[in-house]
């Protein structure tokens, strides 16, 4: 995949979980709580009610993240169905024979599966899914201060920040990420190559 879809699902992730693990703390911002591993889940009675989040989602604007998100998945998934058919005529001789028509039915049934590739993940069931993960980590009390939070023209502006500041940070990340990438990969590369030697020489002593 492009890197520009990884940089667009990324900011699209981190805008909303990033503005509630980031949010600068006042009055209205609730305190953060340590987790131990045995209370990995809030209890049920405890939960955030799915009202709390949709309202907590409005205000976050989740919803035109997940939007946006959804206008960069459609042309993914179309890229993988052209490959798909590309290497489908590759393997199927009769597909060569096709007549101007037949390549235009073809085209045509192409063009349903990518139309059908809009509408694969709705932002309506991504937010009820959301929800439903959001729920297992957040208490009412939580929802609350963070609602009365990002409400406020604090969170607002926080909020506003966000595209500028991943604007900002992705290219340092994707920067940094590739180039200590490359410099596993060297090190890689060089403890391979000292390994091949080193079973090459083995195996000739073993021979002599």
């Amino acid at each position: 995949m492009k890197k520009s879809f990884w940089i667009a699902i990324l900011a699209a992730h981190l805008a909303g979980p990033l503005a509630l693990a980031q949010a600068p703390k006042s009055e209205s911002a609730p305190v953060t709580r340590k987790v131990a591993a045995s209370e990995a889940f809030v209890p049920v009675e405890q939960r955030a009610t799915k009202e709390q989040l949709k309202k907590l989602f409005e205000v976050m604007r989740l919803r035109q993240q997940f939007e946006d998100m959804m206008k960069v998945l459609p042309s993914v998934v179309q890229q993988q169905i052209r490959a798909q058919m590309t290497q489908l005529k590759a393997t199927m001789p009769e597909t060569k024979q096709m007549t101007p028509e037949q390549q235009k039915s073809l085209g045509r049934i192409m063009n349903k599966y990518m139309e059908k590739a809009t509408t694969l993940y709705p932002a309506d069931e991504m937010i009820d899914d959301a929800i439903s993960v959001y729920q297992k980590h957040m208490t009412q009390e939580d929802a609350e201060a963070y609602l009365t939070f990002f409400s406020s023209p604090p969170g607002q502006h926080f909020l506003d920040a966000q595209p500028a500041i991943m604007k900002e940070y992705m290219p340092i990340a994707m920067e940094r990420a590739q180039r200590r990438t490359q410099a596993l990969t060297a090190d890689l590369a060089k403890d391979v190559s000292e390994f091949a030697k080193s079973a090459e020489l083995a195996n000739q002593s073993q021979a002599k």
